[in-house]
């Protein structure tokens, strides 16, 4: 079985979207999924339309999405554990072929490739940015560690601790590094779905602006040590 964690800060816009779209890929798999949403200072319907969908509740305050996604894993009964953020929806192959590649046992894990629901100039050109503070690191880990949404067993999610609390931000490239490091000692590969995908929002560029992380590029780049409080509460934590 499944246990997928679903982070949520006041995601009432996202959230129905996001469950239907796990639902979907329940029904392709053929197969049962515990839906957790860890839901995080939450002040609207997001509670109230996750419980709608079957999915169990997790309360988690604090102002770390590492925390709160871990806090959604403790109450995990699946054998394999995937997390994906509220605004974004897994395609309808995505159960089935994260099945797939962990059973081939090639993999000890991985991620999806995710798209913007909307493009601009500005969006590519932030896309382009932001990947030049990511790219180093893939270098480094001689490894394509795409995120967006994570999947493991639960086992291996267990052996490296979770996400780290020491990240308020970053914390998904992190935790990519440490899982394909673990898969490393068995000879295991961290994988990329290759038929599935990821649809996540638009909704910093809606709030910010196209730009604005190329005009801000100060504040950019403390989002990127992955742990500066004031950048990360500016961008993250203190909107919506």
């Amino acid at each position: 079985m499944f246990s997928i964690i679903v982070p949520a800060h006041n995601e009432e816009k996202y959230i129905g979207k996001c469950l239907s779209a796990i639902k979907d890929a329940e029904k392709y798999a053929g197969t049962k999924a515990q839906i957790i949403v860890s839901a995080n200072r939450c002040t609207d319907k997001t509670i109230e339309i996750s419980k709608k969908f079957g999915a169990e509740i997790c309360v988690n305050n604090e102002k770390c999405i590492s925390a709160v996604r871990n806090a959604g894993a403790e109450l995990a009964k699946g054998e394999i554990i995937v997390t994906i953020d509220a605004d974004s929806c897994m395609s309808e192959t995505s159960l089935a072929e994260i099945k797939s590649m962990l059973e081939s046992g090639k993999f000890i894990g991985g991620g999806a490739v995710a798209v913007f629901d909307r493009y601009s100039l500005g969006i590519v050109m932030s896309s382009i940015y932001v990947a030049r503070h990511v790219i180093p690191i893939m270098i480094k880990e001689k490894s394509a560690l795409t995120g967006g949404m994570f999947w493991c067993y639960k086992k291996d999610f267990d052996k490296i601790g979770g996400f780290n609390k020491e990240f308020i931000s970053l914390e998904d490239m992190d935790f990519a590094v440490r899982l394909k490091n673990l898969g490393l000692k068995s000879g295991k590969k961290y994988g990329t779905l290759k038929k599935s995908r990821i649809i996540t929002s638009s909704r910093k560029f809606d709030e910010f602006g196209d730009w604005y992380l190329i005009k801000n590029r100060k504040l950019t780049k403390k989002i990127f040590t992955g742990k500066d409080r004031e950048a990360s509460d500016k961008f993250y934590y203190d909107v919506r």
